[in-house]
């Protein structure tokens, strides 16, 4: 589909830094994907910056760049700034941003009291013994020569990140951590010369200038909620000016949150900042990037006409690294969108990937690893139309894939609406992320075309027509057994009728599989949303919302202060009668009751496939849950493999036939 034409965005014009020509407004902001071995980026982690950069970003900053040995995690996914050794290996990343075009800056981090809840080798370290919300501790406050110290770790850092190839620095004084501990009023309680809030970047800034000139650098902060954080927008706009007049930076970038905040999960659906864009300009005369929950075209748009000169986003960029170049050419509607599921951006295991870009893999992969399954033995290498069997996140990507191949590709669902498993999750409150990806999807598939049969479940004699099938049926949830009279739900039927169910059952009861997944989680929100009276969450697991990542966790809770919601642990429901259900404590047996007036279950989801034989001629493959059920990214994953196997089959049927004699 050619792209609309339209007039000339501003996040298209170039716009010049401290010297530097950014071919655009559009900045790719710190983020990182832990693909660092001993502290040294490896050659996975030059090649992702490679291919963000191919995007047609403007400016690509890098994070996870330490500045000091006790600012290091044990497992060193953190690039080691300080150490000349690893210059070269520095080198490889900034030119691979460089080389594509864009502007490279390096972004360096001093934690501080921060240990990201690693069991750090070293004592954490702060303005002043004020312990952290998020830590069990309180730091140890440094002394006036180890702040000097600190000064000295940034400025050896800088020195060796442009020395390496990269255009400038970031210092990161936001999320809460040590420059943020020091410009904050909560935190910074000293006495001596540091107690000025803004002494230490004044003279970081100052000392990073005797090395790297005039190069820019550029401040990061972040306004952190609540009226007593200490560094809230009105303190960010009183202390920014002084700054600049006292140590003259680039450019400012301002963002939101502390850690377990800063990254805003799928609930935040508009940029936090986008309303204070006009009053953060009127107070700075520097030039202004702001970031944070940007995904629209429309929303930095709006951000640049208030006055910021640059927008900055990260996991877009993970979703899709074309989205710079996607939204400069008037085609939006193809960029791949970042639902902000945190997930595999947030796990590290063993690199961050993305649960929606299979081809986002782990160093030493191409791409995600991913296995279809075949339910047939291989044959001789044929070509035909292929059918798809289900519309959900697996099969839709399976189709798209194929379709751009050039393969003639029908999908058949028999639900009414394409999205599977990605559509039933988006029926929850807070969760519109999966929709989105669900309609990018079946968007996609009308625009190249593609024939996708809703509410059709075909037949042996229709599938008979397709020399390959793909089974992409998704999972089914199973009831939970409870003997009793009280109305019982499963949470998929839940989630489907809760608007219709909680005026009349007002008093809910929820009983999680134990796992602490989204399945309960929306099942108690859906259940607040709808004006229930009481909702009680039982699991037989020792916590509420365990398998979220922190992030969600964090941003669930906050959504759920105050709300009538009571979590009752280690415990199981024996039976249910016409106004309550019956517990059981899963250690000491101790039975007690409580009132409801309907039971949501979180069942075992299990594969879900047609029972149906294949014809002789036909090659049969499954993928995501009708499998094993699992995550979204297995089954978009196992889907683009799919279709990358089929096409390989096509190729080789061509290749046969153009070999034969004449």
């Amino acid at each position: 589909m050619t792209p609309t034409p339209r007039l000339p965005l501003a996040l298209a014009a170039p716009f010049t830094l401290g010297g530097l020509t950014l071919r655009n407004r559009l900045v790719a902001t710190a983020h990182a994907t832990a693909a660092v071995s001993d502290g040294a980026p490896t050659g996975a982690d030059a090649a992702y910056w490679r291919r963000l950069a191919q995007g047609g970003a403007g400016m690509v900053i890098t994070g996870g760049t330490a500045v000091a040995p006790e600012s290091t995690l044990p497992q060193r996914y953190l690039t080691e700034a300080w150490r000349p050794e690893i210059k070269d290996a520095v080198r490889r990343r900034a030119e691979a941003i460089t080389d594509e075009g864009a502007v490279a800056v390096a972004q360096l981090v001093h934690l501080g009291r921060e240990t990201l809840g690693a069991g750090t080798y070293y004592a954490p370290v702060s303005a002043a013994a004020v312990r952290s919300p998020r830590e069990a501790t309180a730091p140890r406050p440094l002394g006036t020569e180890e702040v000097r110290g600190v000064v000295d770790a940034f400025r050896i850092s800088a020195a060796n990140s442009v020395q390496a190839g990269f255009h400038g620095v970031e210092l990161h004084a936001g999320h809460g951590y040590l420059l943020a501990q020091f410009l904050s009023r909560a935190t910074n309680t000293r006495a001596d010369a540091y107690g000025d809030r803004i002494a230490l970047l004044a003279e970081v800034i100052d000392a990073i200038r005797t090395e790297i000139g005039e190069l820019p650098v550029g401040v990061r902060v972040s306004a952190e909620p609540g009226e007593d954080s200490g560094l809230g927008l009105d303190d960010l706009t009183e202390l920014l000016p002084r700054l600049c007049a006292a140590a003259p930076f680039a450019y400012v970038n301002v963002t939101t949150g502390v850690r377990n905040t800063y990254v805003p999960g799928m609930a935040t659906t508009r940029p936090p900042l986008l309303e204070s864009v006009a009053r953060l300009r009127s107070a700075l005369a520097l030039p202004l990037l702001v970031s944070q929950g940007f995904r629209s075209v429309a929303d930095i748009e709006r951000a640049l006409d208030s006055g910021a000169d640059l927008v900055g986003m990260a996991r877009p960029y993970m979703a899709d690294p074309d989205f710079a170049r996607k939204v400069i050419a008037g085609d939006e509607r193809s960029v791949r969108p970042c639902t902000g599921c945190n997930e595999g951006c947030r796990t590290f295991e063993p690199t961050g990937s993305c649960s929606v870009n299979p081809e986002l893999g782990p160093p030493g992969a191409a791409t995600r690893p991913a296995v279809p399954l075949s339910l047939t033995r291989p044959g001789a290498a044929r070509s035909g139309p292929v059918a798809v069997l289900g519309a959900g996140p697996g099969g839709m990507e399976c189709a798209l894939t194929l379709a751009r191949s050039g393969a003639e590709v029908t999908v058949f669902d028999a639900a009414r609406q394409a999205g599977g498993q990605a559509r039933l999750a988006s029926l929850a409150p807070h969760r519109p992320g999966w929709r989105k990806f669900a309609d990018y999807q079946r968007e996609q598939l009308a625009d190249l075309g593609v024939r996708v049969l809703l509410g059709s479940s075909p037949g042996p004699d229709e599938l008979g027509e397709y020399a390959e099938i793909v089974l992409a049926t998704g999972a089914r949830e199973a009831s939970v057994s409870v003997p009793g009279e009280l109305r019982t739900l499963t949470s998929s039927d839940f989630l489907r009728r809760y608007g219709d169910v909680v005026p009349d059952a007002p008093v809910v009861a929820v009983l999680d599989d134990g796992f602490g997944w989204w399945q309960g989680i929306s099942a108690v929100e859906s259940a607040l949303t709808a004006g229930a009276r009481e909702v009680t969450f039982i699991t037989p697991g020792t916590g509420f919302a365990t398998g979220l990542s922190p992030e969600n966790r964090t941003q669930l809770m906050n959504r759920l202060t105050g709300a009538p919601l009571r979590v009752v642990t280690l415990s199981s429901v024996l039976s249910t009668t016409a106004d309550g259900v019956l517990l059981r404590h899963v250690l000491d047996g101790r039975e007690t009751s409580l009132a409801a007036d309907v039971l949501v279950t979180v069942g075992e989801r299990v594969p879900h496939r047609p029972d149906f034989s294949p014809a002789a001629h036909q090659t049969v493959r499954a993928v995501g849950d009708c499998v094993v059920p699992r995550r979204i990214a297995h089954a978009v994953a196992e889907g683009r493999a799919a279709a990358e196997a089929l096409a390989a089959r096509a190729a080789e049927v061509l290749a046969a036939r153009a070999a034969r004699p004449l």
